[in-house]
Formats: structure tokens, C-alpha cells, sequence
């Protein structure tokens, strides 16, 4: 049995990713229902918590039926840090979560995410402040290294341990090399067969599939897989990665028609919780990714994305559906 601090989280959890703009509470709906073991939340900025931002403050939106869930946060001061842990767990999360990994240049400049890779000392420095500040088991995700040359993630993982992290979960890229070429999970497995690590250890990076999730579980010897980008759009990979594991049985792609209702119901959900208007708008990159692989689907989603009334949409969804059942329609190509 895995478990962070007193959370048991089954015997290999399969984890949604936190992701910026992606894992929001409507997507998060559509990933517990296909079987996600844990979700973390979109990462907030510790300066933006404690200036009570509105869109920091939102994102601190967690419900029950979600649980297991960790918030996760980022920065790179230590006070703001402390402050922010203190505010998230009022909130009450399972797990509080923090990003070392981002790679995007607004936050690794200002030695956030992964920018602190450039400084392991602080990074435990801070990280430590964190775990005094808080009673909620806290977690580290990050990445190999900041790059080729550094790729110090064994070391770090050990004394990130040391300190009283309670599980770490690592993508198999370095900082420069961003989401581009293969993840490399070597290190990764390094760092879950160390005699020292007794924590457990999530692989992420470029899991797509059950079978390569079972591939890497029995390589690697990881505790649990992440999962972030192969979910975006597609809920269903939990569900998949999950029998697979279990008992090689291989769950048959979504049709057409459970891709139309996953649309509405994330559109629904997305509308109630953050209103009509930017649940529409924010809804409008999903489309693309919902409906990927489907011929001849254009028209219908160009359509999507300049609508702004929920029964407009919901109309253009039924005439979808509509073509579907009479057989206008290919097998999805992947």
C-alpha cells in the first residue's frame, strides 16, 4: 500500500499531474469519475495568495468528492513561501504540494519552479520552511536537473527526504530541455532503487498508454506514475492505464458520443464554477482536444469556439451527434 503521511492511496496510484490552465476543478470532475487515485491542483503563486489575488484565491477551490487532493504552490521567498502554506491549509487539502519543475521562463526567472534547480541549498532552505509551517504531509515535484550537466536529482531526492518530504514526484526532463525529446526515466528509477529513499516515488513524463505504464512500473520500480499532458482532453486515460495495470485488460477508446457528453459536462461544470462567460471562453481550447482524431470534425468545432451561449453550444453538440448516429462519420483516428 502506497501512502503520503496517513493517506492510503492503493497499491500503484495513478495521479493526474498539476498543469497550469488545465487541472482546474471542471477537469479534475472528469478524472476522478475515470479513476484518478490522487490530483493535485493547478500550481499558485505564493505571491498571489498572500496579496489575495482573485485568481490565486480560486484556485484554492477543492471538494470533497475529490479527495485525495494536494494544492500546489510555488516561489521563490521563503516568508511569502511560509505565508502561503499557512493560508493553503486552512483550505484543508490532503497534501500540500510544491513546484519545483515548471519550466516556463515567468517563473523559473524568478528562482521559482524550476529556476531553483540553479540552487539546491535553497531549495531544501525553503522547502524546510515549508514543512515547519504546516501540519499536512507536504510533497516536492520536479525534474532531473536544471540541465544536462546537472542533472543532481538523486542527491536532491535524498535530501529533500531528509528533511521530512513525504513523497516526491519527478518528471524525466531537465529544465532546458522543456517538454521537447523523449523523458528519461533512468535517473528516475536511480532514485526509487537508492537503498537511502524510503519515500515513495512517482515517475512522470510521457506516460500515454496502459502498456507503457506497465512497462515503466516493472523497468523503473516506481511507487506510482504521474500523468499530465495524455490526460488533457482525454479523462479516459486514467481508466485505461488503470485495468491495464490491473489485469492487461485493454478498455476500448471513447466513442464519439461519450466524447460529446465528457464536452458537456465539462462545460457545464466549468460555467458553475467559474460563471457563464469565462466558463465559455476557458472551455473553448478543450474543444480541440476532445475532438482530436475525429475526421471531418472541423466545421463543427470552428463552430464551438465562437459561440457564447451554453444552449448555442449544446445545440452544435446535438448536431454532431446527430451526423454521428446516421454513420457520417469515420472511426477516430488516434
Amino acid at each position: 500500500m502506497v501512502k503520503i503521511g496517513d493517506i492510503a492511496l492503493g497499491e500503484f496510484p495513478v495521479i493526474l499531474a498539476p498543469m497550469e490552465d488545465i487541472s482546474d476543478p471542471p477537469f479534475r470532475a472528469l478524472c476522478k469519475m475515470n479513476g484518478a487515485d490522487l490530483m493535485y491542483t493547478e500550481f499558485i503563486s505564493s505571491e498571489g495568495l498572500i496579496r489575495d489575488a482573485k485568481k490565486s484565491i480560486q484556485k484554492l477551490d477543492i471538494y470533497d468528492y475529490e479527495r485525495p487532493i494536494g494544492i500546489q504552490f510555488f516561489g521563490g521567498e521563503e516568508d511569502s513561501m511560509v505565508q502561503s502554506a499557512q493560508i493553503i491549509e486552512k483550505v484543508n487539502p490532503d497534501i500540500i504540494d510544491i513546484n519545483f519543475g515548471c519550466p516556463v521562463q515567468k517563473v523559473v526567472c524568478k528562482m521559482a519552479g524550476a529556476g531553483i534547480l540553479q540552487d539546491i541549498d535553497k531549495m531544501v532552505r525553503l522547502t524546510q520552511q515549508v514543512i515547519n509551517a504546516t501540519n499536512k504531509p507536504v510533497t516536492v515535484k520536479t525534474r532531473l536537473g536544471w540541465d544536462e550537466s546537472s542533472k543532481n536529482i538523486v542527491e536532491v531526492a535524498e535530501r529533500l527526504q531528509d528533511i521530512g518530504v513525504q513523497a516526491l514526484a519527478i518528471h524525466g526532463r531537465t529544465r532546458k530541455q522543456m517538454y521537447k525529446g523523449e523523458a528519461d526515466w533512468t535517473l528516475i528509477g536511480e532514485v526509487k532503487n537508492n537503498p537511502r529513499m524510503k519515500i515513495p516515488i512517482f515517475g512522470n513524463g510521457d506516460i500515454n498508454s496502459g502498456p507503457k505504464a506497465l512497462e515503466y512500473k516493472n523497468r523503473y520500480g516506481v511507487d506510482g506514475i504521474m500523468i499530465g499532458r495524455a490526460a488533457i482532453g482525454y479523462p479516459w486515460i486514467f481508466k485505461q492505464v488503470k485495468s491495464y495495470l490491473k489485469d492487461q485488460t485493454i478498455v476500448p477508446e471513447p466513442t464519439i458520443a461519450e466524447r460529446i457528453e465528457a464536452i458537456r459536462l465539462h462545460l457545464e461544470k466549468s460555467i458553475e464554477w467559474k460563471g457563464e462567460r469565462l466558463g465559455i471562453l476557458e472551455m473553448r481550447p478543450h474543444y480541440t482536444n476532445y475532438l482530436k482524431g475525429i475526421p471531418h470534425v472541423k466545421p463543427f468545432r470552428a463552430k464551438l469556439v465562437i459561440s457564447h451561449s451554453p444552449l448555442e453550444i449544446n445545440d452544435i453538440l446535438s448536431d454532431l451527434l446527430e451526423e454521428v448516429n446516421k454513420g457520417n462519420f469515420e472511426d477516430i483516428v488516434l
